[in-house]
């Protein structure tokens, strides 16, 4: 347990840091220029996610709550609609990314919500509870900082999000889960 928790410390750490201490990062932008930073801090995040990732076997997986099977259902669609907005994120801007304002946050909340309705043991509270709550945090902060939103552009843009989410989605769902958490999602 301890290095799946110090893993989850050293990588919600690193991004808190990122998001509070605006002024501490400016300055070490400043300092070693803003390329070695997003080396290090990229770095740093990929430590940390190697020791969640280290020790997730080793940590406690007694159940907390037993969800409801058919919850599973509704995971499914809270992972689409997530994945369509982490694509949104990151494709050309439409409708999708301006209406969800950060919709990368978005789907990291409804990525970490959906995971909890489906998981019920400790690690897997512990993980995507830590998930959720950043995601929080980091949107109450975007949002204090008065960051610009996306400006929304064409519907093609949207085509695209919803296309490449629904491309993730079944990759994840037919192919790659098993590898990525250790459990199949087909009966």
């Amino acid at each position: 347990m301890t290095l799946f928790l110090l893993g989850l410390i050293v990588f919600f750490g690193s991004h808190l840091l990122t998001a509070l201490a605006r002024g501490a990062r400016s300055r070490v932008i400043a300092k070693i220029g803003a390329g070695p930073y997003k080396g290090l801090y990229s770095l740093v995040a990929i430590a940390g996610f190697g020791l969640m990732i280290a020790g997730w076997n080793g940590a406690d997986a007694s159940v907390l709550y037993t969800p409801p099977p058919a919850l599973r259902h509704l995971t499914y669609l809270l992972v689409f609609v997530a994945l369509v907005l982490l694509a949104s994120a990151y494709l050309p801007k439409g409708k999708i990314a301006a209406a969800a304002k950060h919709p990368m946050l978005a789907g990291v909340k409804l990525w970490a919500f959906g995971h909890l309705l489906a998981n019920g043991e400790v690690r897997s509270v512990i993980l995507f509870g830590a998930f959720l709550a950043f995601a929080v945090i980091d949107r109450i902060v975007v949002k204090r900082r008065g960051e610009p939103t996306p400006v929304a552009g064409p519907v093609v843009n949207d085509a695209m999000a919803i296309l490449a989410g629904a491309g993730a989605w079944a990759l994840i769902y037919f192919v790659l889960h098993p590898y990525i958490a250790g459990v199949s999602l087909r009966p």
